[in-house]
């Protein structure tokens, strides 16, 4: 069954949007009927822009109530909002009723709601700070502190409602001003004497202050302690702390009394992003609109200062030769026709100096290729790579990783690495070859879509090079392993052709010879046993022929075709104590010799490895042609797995070694589940070239 709060959430939230609207509405036709003098004389300001701001708080506290009634964050916003619109409301009136009858009803009612219960309207931040996000408020050590400092800030409404009149809102000659004298303005006042009433008073507004420091010790404290989605919440007060921020300098910045509108745009934002935080705070990337918030925000507070610097000392200048209305229109002048057309060129400057060059993306990508060509090397050319996107994006640090055929990562970093990065993948054709790290953390690391484009830019020409450079590398590498192999490979027929095959055959020859002349001597039983003794050489012989033969092409791969071979392959390698199956595309018995033989070579190695350490049950072998018709390998078994700290042994090497000679790749990794996936795709343009 629903709660009782959570049942009383819905007509709540309707009631609240209802009387919130209806008080803004009545407070700006109050005060389009009450005349500006009317009101000066009762020094209330106009009460519409107070209830707007409450209908500003109230609409998203109604939206929390309708969506997260059991949070009691919905209900104070809610209640602040309506609370702030009945202020308003009771300003509006109480100027309208002085002015006109100060005994239409209401009058005194709206003085008490104003001047006494107005001041509770302070309890609604703290008990925000404390309550947000969940609606609990802090446990622990942190309980007692945060009561206590409710209970201070609630000491000045508490006062306000029983201290007398003649005490609180006496003017500076003691007396209550003669507008509200006709006002029953004691409703709920206790009769306590001023030696008590005043003390109380003056220690009562500073401890209200005060009461507001435990809420924002607790608001830090749980910033910090938070992860995950609860810290992407705090971010939303955050950026709304930013703003309120950004709006209080605005107001004193700027000249004339503070607006209405900013208050009102203040709050707005305010209670929006508490909704936001709370029902949806992936809604947008709160990290990058706080970082986006933060530097224009400061950049235009700096630039507001930067003209009333000018103005100020363009007037301290000339205001003492000229005439008032002389000096001023001259410092307009010369302020128009001296700094106008720097302030351009300027705010330009302060933006490279913060954000760097992202402001040009011709120039950042210039700037790479030219330090692109003026290195020589990989690791020069990444260096270069990670110092431009550095100065490029004004950013402390910036790493550079790219991964190479036979597992080893070459890196390249600008700067000191931070606690935390991000990964940004390096692409190049559809294939990862690396990835950009940047700080996840601080100002410069957040990004609004135009940088993300120019950081793309940039990460495409760091793949190209990265790619050339561990391209170019490899093949250097490839040229010379493939020049020793060719080599070694001479070397070894000619030793095994020269030492094991030649003697043997020379020693065939040899007892032939030696069983015709025992046999022209009538001695037929020696020469029957050399010819035996021959006849073993040959056998031998032909042994080491047939071990040459299939150290260069196994010839199961003729016999059987690569399916086949991999099939007996697994059964001899196996056994019964693995199930193993393996599963081909017809089309992959249609193959290049190079490519057979290498698929050939890295499943048995694959299967030895099963067979030797995984201790699996099961196994499978598949060999699948992809849509670009290279051969895709993979081998899954159920065992236990590599374990991370385990060193790369020569058969894993080897594995990666073999594909990437005919330009392919292989990885071994371990599922979450369990076991040990290889996965090898080889390049096999065309077909069967063997024939």
């Amino acid at each position: 069954m629903p709660s009782r709060r959570g049942g009383a959430a819905r007509p709540a939230a309707w009631a609240v949007l209802a009387l919130s609207l209806a008080a803004c509405a009545a407070a700006a036709v109050l005060d389009v009927l009450t005349p500006d003098a009317a009101r000066a004389a009762v020094d209330v300001a106009p009460g519409s822009p107070a209830a707007l701001a409450g209908v500003a708080v109230a609409v998203p506290g109604a939206l929390l109530l309708l969506r997260a009634p059991g949070n009691a964050v919905s209900w104070v916003l809610a209640g602040t909002g309506l609370f702030w619109a009945v202020d308003g409301l009771a300003e509006s009136w109480l100027a309208y009723a002085v002015q006109h009858d100060p005994a239409l009803p209401g009058a005194s009612l709206a003085f008490w709601f104003l001047q006494r219960l107005g001041a509770a309207l302070l309890l609604g931040l703290p008990l925000l700070l404390l309550l947000y996000p969940d609606g609990r408020l802090p446990g622990g050590r942190w309980r007692p502190a945060a009561i206590g400092s409710l209970a201070s800030t609630a000491l000045l409404p508490a006062l306000l409602l029983v201290v007398p009149a003649e005490v609180a809102f006496t003017a500076d000659d003691g007396q209550v001003p003669a507008v509200y004298r006709s006002l029953d303005l004691d409703l709920t006042s206790l009769p306590l004497p001023g030696s008590v009433a005043l003390p109380l008073l003056r220690i009562a507004f500073p401890v209200a202050v005060l009461g507001i420091a435990v809420p924002a010790g607790w608001v830090v404290v749980r910033y910090r302690r938070a992860t995950g989605e609860d810290r992407r919440r705090m971010r939303w007060l955050l950026w709304a702390a930013v703003v309120d921020l950004l709006v209080m300098l605005g107001t004193l910045l700027l000249p004339g009394e503070p607006s209405a509108l900013a208050l009102m745009v203040a709050v707005a934002l305010t209670g929006g992003a508490v909704a936001v935080g709370i029902l949806r705070p992936r809604a947008v990337d709160i990290d990058r609109l706080l970082g986006g918030t933060v530097v224009y925000g400061v950049l235009g507070v700096g630039v507001v200062l930067l003209d009333l610097a000018v103005l100020a000392g363009a007037g301290a200048l000339l205001g003492d030769r000229f005439g008032e209305r002389d000096a001023t229109l001259l410092t307009l002048l010369l302020v128009a026709a001296a700094y106008v057309p720097l302030r351009a060129p300027l705010w330009r400057l302060v933006r490279r100096w913060v954000l760097g060059e992202r402001d040009d993306p011709y120039r950042v990508v210039s700037e790479l290729a030219a330090r692109l060509e003026r290195s020589d090397g990989a690791e020069a050319q990444l260096v270069a790579i990670a110092a431009a996107v550095a100065e490029a994006f004004r950013t402390p640090y910036v790493g550079v990783e790219v991964d190479h055929a036979g597992g080893e990562r070459l890196v390249a970093e600008h700067g000191t690495r931070p606690p935390a990065v991000r990964s940004l993948p390096i692409a190049y054709r559809g294939e990862e070859v690396g990835r950009l790290l940047l700080p996840r953390d601080g100002v410069r690391a957040h990004l609004v879509s135009r940088d993300e484009g120019l950081l793309a830019d940039v990460v495409r020409q760091a793949a190209a090079a990265a790619r050339a450079s561990s391209l170019a590398a490899q093949l250097q590498q490839s040229r010379e392993e493939l020049v020793a192999a060719r080599e070694e490979e001479r070397r070894r027929l000619r030793r095994d052709l020269h030492d094991g095959l030649g003697p043997s055959l020379g020693a065939v020859v040899l007892r032939i010879d030696t069983a015709r002349n025992l046999t022209a001597a009538g001695r037929a039983e020696d020469a029957d046993r050399l010819l035996r003794a021959a006849r073993d050489d040959v056998a031998g012989a032909l042994g080491d022929v047939r071990r040459l033969v299939h150290d260069l092409r196994p010839p199961a791969l003729d016999d059987l075709g690569l399916t086949g071979a991999v099939r007996q392959q697994a059964d001899r390698l196996l056994g019964a104590g693995t199930v193993t199956t393996v599963a081909a595309d017809p089309a992959a018995d249609d193959l290049p010799a190079a490519v057979e033989v290498a698929a050939y070579r890295i499943a048995s190695e694959a299967l030895a490895n099963v067979a030797r350490h995984a201790r699996a049950t099961t196994c499978r072998v598949e060999l699948v042609r992809g849509a670009d018709r290279s051969l895709v390998l993979t081998v899954t078994d159920d065992g236990v797995g590599i374990p991370e700290d385990a060193p790369a042994g020569v058969g894993l090497v080897s594995l990666r070694e073999r594909a990437a000679e005919l330009g392919g790749r292989c990885t071994v990794s371990c599922p979450p589940d369990g076991g040990t996936v290889v996965r090898a795709v080889l390049p096999a343009e065309g077909g069967d070239s063997r024939g």
